[in-house]
């Protein structure tokens, strides 16, 4: 069983019966459960997650760490809930120098220095397995660029026009974003792949459990 913390509208892992979805938003896993249809959808804190000890073999957690203020606890209870030899999978915004208003803007609390994270996961019983790249600046740079010229359209247009119903994209534009984008995925895999890891700004850790958190209590079984 693996359990997927924090999985939102979008979680990492899909289509597959032997999955636990976990977020504090009952809305986001009813929509995310009318989406997949296959599961389990669990409403649950990660600093007090509601499972067994040793429960789950594998543990996914993408881009979540940063939004909570105690992200120590989160990783002692995925360490709880884990067995031992049991598979992490945690992916975070990378650079503290990278922190900036698109950051605020969605809500980061902060960002990790690498070290920084390699200590909080032995702390908890982790041994780091793989690190990858997942994005580099380029992702940073554009993602800050989109951020302010939304930000700029709303203080020039304070009506939401894109709440109006009418609001109904021409189809050459719709695939023209689509094309773009395409492209831009690309950009941004090559990106990810030639710059230094010390410049990533999104990157993913693969982690083994050695040993369980000698704080954990067992809770509520789901």
């Amino acid at each position: 069983m693996a359990l997927e913390l924090g999985s939102g509208l979008s979680p990492v892992m899909k289509h597959t019966d032997r999955m636990v979805y976990s977020d504090l938003s009952f809305i986001a896993l009813k929509q995310l459960k009318e989406k997949l249809g296959r599961g389990i959808y669990v409403v649950a804190d990660g600093v007090n997650l509601p499972f067994k000890s040793g429960f789950f073999s594998h543990v996914i957690c993408s881009e979540v760490l940063e939004h909570i203020p105690n992200d120590g606890q989160v990783m002692s209870e995925m360490a709880r809930v884990m067995r031992l030899s049991g598979r992490l999978m945690i992916t975070f915004p990378h650079r503290k120098a990278y922190y900036t208003f698109d950051d605020r803007f969605v809500s980061h609390l902060r960002r990790y220095e690498l070290s920084e994270v390699k200590i909080k996961l032995e702390q908890s019983g982790f041994m780091i397995n793989r690190i990858q790249k997942v994005l580099g600046p380029m992702d940073k740079a554009t993602i800050c660029l989109l951020i302010f010229l939304f930000m700029s359209f709303q203080k020039i247009h304070k009506k939401d026009i894109w709440g109006k119903n009418d609001f109904k994209p021409a189809k050459a534009v719709v695939w023209f974003f689509k094309l773009v984008n395409y492209f831009y995925t690309a950009l941004a895999w090559l990106d990810a792949r030639i710059t230094p890891m010390s410049m990533s700004s999104v990157l993913l850790v693969y982690a083994t459990l050695l040993k369980t958190d000698p704080g954990g209590k067992d809770r509520k079984n789901i």
